[in-house]
């Protein structure tokens, strides 16, 4: 069933456990993990971010992520994540995305308040969600993910929940986008800091990479939503150099992946606590 933010990130919160957003380019990825989520009975979060398009068309995914959420036997968050201009966002929510995360934080600061009031405004309109960030979460390419003078304060955490009203927070605590080339270091008492100021769920992007050690901390912390996708890349890899290795047709090497990208999405599943949630 297609659900927003507030109806899976609520009791996570509450309850201390995670929901992964599992961003996905093509119909093999969501086949993937729509399927581990009925089958582990967890609420789970998917879409498509705007960096992605690229590499799936957003006229072709979009329908098709927003159909199987209708369909699907648990709670489906349908995020537009990444948003990073006003049209496309506009975009996702024609399209019958759910929730919408508006990520001006390369922004100027009031143009970054701005334009987030004017998405939160429209979208809760129609009974939709929106993520905010607010901070620096850094590239792991460039390796700036370190820069503590760019983590989010509790100051700005505060002061920005109260001026766009957002339904959920990201904040940078450590993590980066991408593939790490070195270890992160997560700052677990700033995290906690912030969640003792803010009541809203808060979110962690930069996920592929981390430690389950890592994963357990920030969601024991305050955590509710994971960012997932460069894992679910890794997963997909490995389907394909096993059939390339093993002489495998191109269908069977389509079902591989999916089985690959679904054992690695129940994997992440089990390690944040969101199985048999529902």
């Amino acid at each position: 069933m297609l659900v927003n933010l507030n109806a899976v990130l609520k009791d996570a919160q509450k309850n201390k456990y995670g929901v992964g957003l599992f961003n996905t380019t093509d119909t093999d990825m969501l086949e993937a993990v729509i399927s581990a989520a009925e089958e582990t009975k967890s609420p789970v979060i998917i879409g498509t971010a705007e960096v992605l398009l690229p590499y799936g068309d957003f006229d072709i995914i979009a329908p098709s992520i927003v159909e199987r959420a209708k369909r699907a036997a648990v709670p489906v968050v349908v995020h537009y994540d990444h948003g990073l201009t006003f049209d496309r966002c506009m975009e996702a929510i024609k399209y019958g995305f759910s929730s919408i995360m508006f990520d001006g934080s390369a922004n100027p600061y009031d143009e970054n308040i701005k334009q987030t009031q004017e998405i939160v405004k429209i979208a809760h309109s129609l009974g939709l969600t929106v993520e905010g960030e607010i901070g620096h979460v850094g590239q792991a390419d460039s390796e700036d993910n370190d820069k503590t003078d760019m983590y989010t304060t509790v100051k700005e955490a505060t002061e920005y929940l109260s001026a766009t009203g957002v339904d959920a927070l990201a904040i940078a605590i450590g993590t980066a986008h991408g593939a790490y080339k070195s270890k992160p270091k997560l700052d677990i008492e700033r995290l906690k800091e912030i969640r003792r100021a803010v009541d809203v769920p808060l979110v962690l992007h930069g996920g592929s990479g981390l430690s389950n050690d890592d994963f357990k901390n920030c969601i024991n912390a305050g955590i509710a939503k994971v960012n997932i996708f460069t894992d679910l890349c890794k997963a997909g890899e490995r389907a394909m150099k096993y059939c390339t290795e093993n002489s495998i047709d191109y269908l069977e090497a389509r079902n591989k992946k999916v089985e690959y990208i679904k054992a690695e999405t129940i994997k992440k599943m089990a390690l944040f606590g969101s199985v048999n949630k529902i």
